[in-house]
Parts: C-alpha cells; structure tokens; sequence
C-alpha cells in the first residue's frame, strides 16, 4: 500500500482538478516511474531512460476533455520533468514540465501532473526536458481521441500504431551533455532507432549481427493508422515505407487535406499520421525506412533505420536494396515544396463540432510581430552558446511562473527584443512580453549551416509562409492566409525563414525554443508570457496545491518522504475510483 500522505495529496489534487471541470469529463490515472535500465539498441550495452521498465515509455491513450493524472517517480540520479509536447495546458500552465513553470522533482521524490486536454485531439508525445535526458529515452506517445459526437474525417483504421524514429548515440546522455559543456560537437550519431530499436540487418557489412529491429505486423487488405514522432536529437529524417503510399491525415493536432507521399520528411520534435493501406501482394515483407536529410549520405550509410512491415500472408523475409529517399542531397528545395504541400483541412471538424476552417485567422490584425534570428554557435564569456536574436538564455533557479506568483524580483526580464539585436550577443533570462488575446506574428529566420525545429509550447499556431533568403516586409505577400496548418512544430531550413501566426489566448508562460536538443540545452529558447490583466479562474487555474519550490522560494518546500512503494495501486486505485463516481454530481 502506498504511503497515505503522498496518496492523501494525489486525492486532493485530482478532487480539485474535477471540481474545476465538467462532471463528464472522465479521469485517466497514470502512474509512470521513471529509472535507468540496460539496453543495447545498436549492439552496444548503455544505460536508457525507460518509463516502467520500457522503452519507450508506454502510451497515453486519451479523449478530447480528460483530466489526465500522472503521478511520476523519480528514480533516476538527478532531477527530473516531463514535458508533454503539444498537450496546450489551456489554464493550466503549471503542469507544462519545463524549467520556466516548474521546479525539478528531486531524485527519489514523486510528484502528480494534473490537467485537461481541453478541446484538442491528435498525436503528441512526451519526454524529459532537462539535463539533455530525452538522449537517453524517456519519451513516450501522447494520443488524443475525438469525442464520439465529434466526426473524424476518414473511416475508423483497423489498427492504430505509435512509431518512435529519432537519431541515436552509443555515448550516456551524461557523456553527451559534458561534451557540450567542455564546447565539443556531438559527431555524427551512432545511428538511428526505430522504436527504440536498431535496424534490420539488410546489409552484412553496415549492420552487425544479432541487433533486435521493430517489426510490425498487419493483415492484407487493412487500412492502419501509423502516428510518426521524430523524437531525435538534432537529424532530420525521411520516412518511406517500401511499395505503401503514406496518405497524411493528420499533424500535431490538425486534421490536414490528404494526400499521398511516397515518402515524407519529419524534422526533430515533429508528429505526423498517415493512414497507410496494406494493398500489396505480400510476396515477401517491406522495409520501413528512416534515414538522414542533408548530409553526405555516403558517410551517413550506416546511421538509418530499417524496421520491418509484416503481412500476415508474407511469402518471405525482405530483402535487397532500400527504398530510395528524395535524392536532393544538397537542394532542399523538394523537401520544402512538400512541407509547403501540407495543408489544413478547413472543412474537417477538430476538437469541435465546427469547420476548421471556421477560424479565418488570415483575417485577424497583427498586434506585435518577432523576428527571431538565429546563428551558428559562438562563444560568449569564453564558453560555446546558442542565441536567438542575440539572446542565449539562462534559466533561473526560480521558475518564471513562480517568481510572478509570488513576486520575486530580478529573476527575468521582459526584454526580449522585437529584431536581432545589433550588438555582441549576452546571456539573460530575456522574456516575451505578449498581450493577452493579442495577434502576434513570429519570423524564424535560420541563418545558422543547418535545419532547426521550433516548438511553442501552450499554443498551435499557423504556418503560414516559408522560403529561401531573408525575410522582409514583402514576404507577406506570399502568406497562405486560408489553409496553412495549424501546428505546435515547424521547421526552418538553413538559409531561410518560416513565419507564423499565433492567437494569444492561453495564459501562461510559454517556451519557444529550437527542437534541435544540442542547441536547446545551449540556450536557443525563450519564453512567451500571457498575462490576463483581470485574473480568473476561466483564464489560469490556481497554483497546484502540491507545487514544488526551489531557488528564492526553496524554504517554503516540505519535506516528501517516499517510499519504495509509494504509487497508486490495489487498494489505493479502488478508493479512488470511488471517489471519482463521487465527483460525478454536477459542479
């Protein structure tokens, strides 16, 4: 049985949750102990952030409107958050899991995310976002189901399979991370993973003997619903499966106009559903293929992953050559006419029961507009960085979140500027100063030598215009104001700049950062805060009563004791289902 006080605090949070929810929004309960385990991916024996013993971590399987509670344990040797990539918090941005809303859970601690998935649907993902963990593992898949009054714009799949592919090295998160800080490149991966798995041994000489490969099992004549994360470091990666074309249904959280890609590029921190239909005559089994974009692809041979499409009716093991990827090595025009390509489906109902499309955000006037710029890395006071606009951000010891709750000074500033700065480049914790259900527009200029990932956390916004070159007033003019998908990602290629709209209407403090993990940890991020000038329980909920507190506010931390069984089980789970059918009286 778990320690009562722990489970008495897990009661008490998910009762106050309920109260501030409709009583037919169901509670999901996850119990997530995160540690360290062996395993040997590539055929070297390393150590993994695994979620109950997997990796990856297990699935949360949820429905527009839940209260999702995790209650995490932190049996890992230093401190820990989970990030819940896409999930917007919609009032409740003290369960985001990063650095600028929560303090860390200390090692051998436990601590319980509450929130809703408040009017969203699509596939997300989690993973740890401090010390450079999610190189380690950690991750797991986040999908969010329509309501059943809700229409979804294709018939129900047959089956629905969560797709992990993400660069890998051989190296500990630890050793990684210390590179970084002594000022060293990372090097080229030692591969790349495809469910936490290496890849089939296609080729003697390029894939040692003995490595364990992720095969998936399908029935002829079946539609299947794959959700695609790139949940690597910093590589871009083409997605092919052999002889099967990839109708894109969905990305991030939007429904999008279908359409077939033999092939699709999923830049780092990106989610994707294809609906793939098994129509082929199964004479013997596919490649599943993810492999790297804009490198030399001679020397970059070995780090792809192959997994392995297997009809029940198969005649044989797959064999021979892989399918060919786009074959642009150094033009990366293709890839971003494709990513171009990628419309939202305005007639499709979302979270909803209305269009899509029935927001006309190409309408909306622009109350503040960021041009956010960024270079490769530099030194700054003697140690390697990355900056946006000049900017390398610091994290503070006391979370932004905090420090406004309870009025901490100096902790940041809301200074980060509008255009690049001009001077030499600083170390701050510089924030966004954004108006609450203000406008803003968000250039992401790229001028460092390769493609970046940007993510804002609280928020999809609209990617409404790439291309080559700089930036300037008359980019507009080539805006999609009607269509462009509504995302919580997009990508940037290197000498180029992508622009995005974004409806302030979420109060919190949000990151913007690069998905790119080397140049995250080096300080290429930011925060947006959203402030409501009348504060009220339907625009932020109160702070968690089970918050934790660190720098300034450390004193006011309460000791936790835990013990090695302190989760939510057996007799525990059986009370507090009780107490949920309790709860289902009208608030």
């Amino acid at each position: 049985m778990a320690s009562f006080g722990a489970f008495f605090i897990f009661l008490i949070n998910i009762f106050f949750l309920l109260t501030l929810s409709s009583a037919e929004d169901a509670l999901i309960p996850y119990e997530f102990e995160v540690s360290y385990i062996t395993a040997s991916p590539l055929g070297v024996p390393q150590q993994v952030i695994a979620i109950n013993g997997e990796f990856p971590g297990p699935t949360i399987n949820v429905t527009t409107n839940n209260n999702v509670a995790v209650n995490v344990r932190n049996k890992l040797d230093e401190n820990l958050l989970i990030h819940w990539s896409g999930v917007q918090q919609r009032r409740t941005s003290w369960q985001d899991g990063v650095l600028g809303t929560n303090c860390p859970i200390p090692p051998k601690w436990n601590w319980t995310y509450n929130f809703q998935v408040k009017d969203q649907i699509g596939s997300f993902f989690y993973f740890p976002s401090l010390n450079f963990q999610r190189a380690a593992g950690g991750f797991g898949g986040f999908i969010i189901n329509n309501r059943p009054v809700i229409s979804v714009p294709f018939d129900t799949p047959h089956g629905d399979i969560v797709v992990f592919i993400g660069d890998w090295y051989t190296r500990n998160h630890t050793d990684l991370r210390k590179d970084l800080d002594d000022g060293k490149d990372l090097g080229m991966p030692n591969g790349v993973l495809i469910n936490g798995k290496g890849p089939y041994r296609y080729n003697d000489t390029l894939v040692p003997d003995g490595i364990d490969f992720e095969q998936i099992d399908v029935q002829p004549g079946k539609t299947y619903r794959l959700r695609v994360h790139n949940v690597g470091i910093s590589t871009s990666l083409n997605f092919r499966i052999q002889n099967h074309n990839l109708l894109l249904a969905e990305t991030e959280g939007s429904y999008t106009v279908q359409q077939n890609y033999t092939s699709l590029d999923i830049h780092v921190g990106q989610s994707y559903s294809f609906l793939i239909t098994m129509d082929q005559n199964a004479s013997s089994d596919y490649y599943i293929v993810a492999s790297a974009r804009f490198v030399n692809e001679s020397r970059w041979q070995r780090v792809t992953g192959v997994g392995i499409l297997h009809y029940t009716n198969s005649k044989g093991k797959a064999k021979g050559h892989l399918p060919p990827g786009p074959d642009d090595q150094f033009d990366k025009t293709f890839s971003m006419n494709q990513a171009r390509s990628i419309r939202w489906n305005v007639s499709a109902s979302g979270a909803r029961p209305n269009p899509q499309g029935s927001f006309r955000y190409g309408s909306i006037n622009v109350t503040e507009i960021y041009v956010l710029k960024n270079k490769p890395l530099l030194k700054i006071g003697g140690k390697r960085r990355a900056t946006l606009s000049g900017i390398s951000y610091t994290n503070p010891a006391t979370p932004l979140r905090l420090a406004d709750k309870y009025k901490v000074k100096n902790v940041y500033k809301l200074d980060f500027p509008t255009k690049p700065l001009t001077g030499p480049p600083r170390v701050e914790t510089s924030v966004i100063n954004g108006s609450f259900r203000g406008f803003m527009e968000i250039i992401l200029q790229n001028n460092d030598t390769k493609m970046h990932t940007y993510h804002l956390n609280g928020y999809a916004f609209f990617v409404v215009g790439m291309d080559f070159g700089d930036w300037s007033e008359n980019s507009r003019g080539t805006y999609n104001k009607w269509d462009g998908i509504a995302r919580t990602t997009a990508q940037v290629y290197s000498g180029a700049w992508t622009a995005v709209l974004v409806s302030l209407d979420n109060v919190g403090i949000w990151n913007l950062r690069t998905e790119n993990l080397d140049s995250w940890y080096l300080g290429q991020e930011t925060y947006i805060r959203v402030v409501n000038p009348e504060p009220t329980n339907k625009t932020e909920l109160p702070m968690p009563d089970n918050a934790l507190f660190c720098g300034a506010l450390q004193k006011m931390q309460k000791p936790q004791k835990i013990t090695s069984d302190a989760s939510i089980n057996g007799n525990g789970l059986k009370l507090l289902f009780t107490l949920l059918n309790v709860l289902r009286l009208p608030v």
